[in-house]
C-alpha cells in the first residue's frame, strides 16, 4: 500500500513538474541577415499581458502558453509577432530572426521655431502649451481641458454627464482588451518599455486597436492635441487607464 501511495505522489510530482515547465518558453533573438544577437530587445506575452527582455546573448525566457501571442520590439527593427506552438513548448529554445528597418533621413525645415543661440532670446520665442485638468470630487482624476477658456469647463462637463454618449462606442466594443491595462500598469518590463517609445506601435498590439483609435480614446477624453502628440507611450497608457476607470464608474451609475 505504501509503495502504490508513493507511486502515486511520484506521478503526481512528474506531472505537476512538466506543467510548470510548460508554462515559459525560451528563444534567442538574431538580426535577420546576420545573425548578430540582438540585447535588449522587448518582448510582451500579448495574451497574459508580461513582458521581458533579451540578455547580452539575445536570450530570453517568458511565461507563455500554447496560442498565446508574443511581440518583439527593437528600435530599428520591424516588430514581429510569434504564436506559441506545441513544438516550441516541448522542444525548447527556438530562433528569432528580426528584420533590419532602412531608415531614410528626410530633409527637415523648422520654421514654427526659429532658435538664435542666445538663451533670452530664444526662450521668449519657444512655445508654451498651457494646458488645464479640471477635476470633479468622486472621479479617480480629471480632465484635460486644454487652454485655459469658458467653453472647456462645458465641454468637460458636458462629457462627463453623457456617459451613455461618452466613449461608449469606444470603450464599449472593446472591454475584453482594455480589461488588460491594469495587468500592463503593474508590469515593470512592460512600463519601462512605454517609458522610452512614442510610435504607440506596442500599444496598439495590446490593445487591438489603430493608431488613429488610440488618438481618438485620448480626445474623447478631453486630452489636449499636445498631449496625444507628444507624450510617450506610458503617459498614453495611463492616460487611457484613468479614462477607463472612470468610464466604468459613470456607466455603473
Amino acid at each position: 500500500m505504501k509503495r502504490i501511495l508513493l507511486y502515486i505522489l511520484l506521478i503526481i510530482g512528474v506531472t505537476s513538474y512538466a506543467q510548470d515547465s510548460s508554462d515559459t518558453v525560451s528563444g534567442q533573438v538574431l538580426n535577420a541577415s546576420t545573425d548578430k544577437e540582438l540585447e535588449s530587445v522587448h518582448i510582451v506575452n500579448l495574451s497574459q499581458v508580461i513582458g521581458t527582455i533579451t540578455d547580452e546573448k539575445g536570450e530570453f525566457t517568458i511565461p507563455a502558453k500554447v496560442n498565446d501571442t508574443l511581440y518583439f520590439s527593437y528600435i530599428g527593427y520591424k516588430p514581429l509577432k510569434v504564436r506559441v506552438t506545441n513544438d516550441w513548448t516541448k522542444f525548447g529554445d527556438v530562433k528569432i530572426k528580426m528584420t533590419e528597418l532602412g531608415i531614410a533621413l528626410e530633409e527637415v525645415v523648422i520654421e514654427d521655431v526659429q532658435l538664435t543661440g542666445y538663451l533670452e532670446i530664444d526662450a521668449k520665442r519657444i512655445p508654451v502649451y498651457n494646458n488645464y485638468r479640471y477635476s470633479i470630487s468622486g472621479l479617480n482624476s480629471g480632465y484635460e481641458g486644454g487652454s485655459r477658456q469658458p467653453g472647456a469647463v462645458n465641454k468637460v462637463l458636458g462629457a462627463i454627464f453623457n456617459p451613455a454618449d461618452f466613449l461608449y462606442n469606444i470603450f464599449g466594443k472593446r472591454s475584453k482588451e482594455l480589461r488588460k491595462l491594469r495587468k500592463m500598469k503593474k508590469d515593470d518590463e512592460i512600463r519601462n518599455l512605454l517609458e522610452n517609445k512614442f510610435d504607440r506601435e506596442t500599444l496598439m498590439a495590446l490593445l487591438q486597436v489603430e493608431r488613429l483609435d488610440i488618438d481618438e480614446i485620448l480626445r474623447n477624453c478631453n486630452y489636449s492635441a499636445d498631449f496625444i502628440k507628444f507624450a510617450n507611450d506610458l503617459q498614453i497608457l495611463d492616460a487611457i487607464s484613468e479614462c477607463y476607470e472612470e468610464y466604468k464608474v459613470l456607466d455603473r451609475k
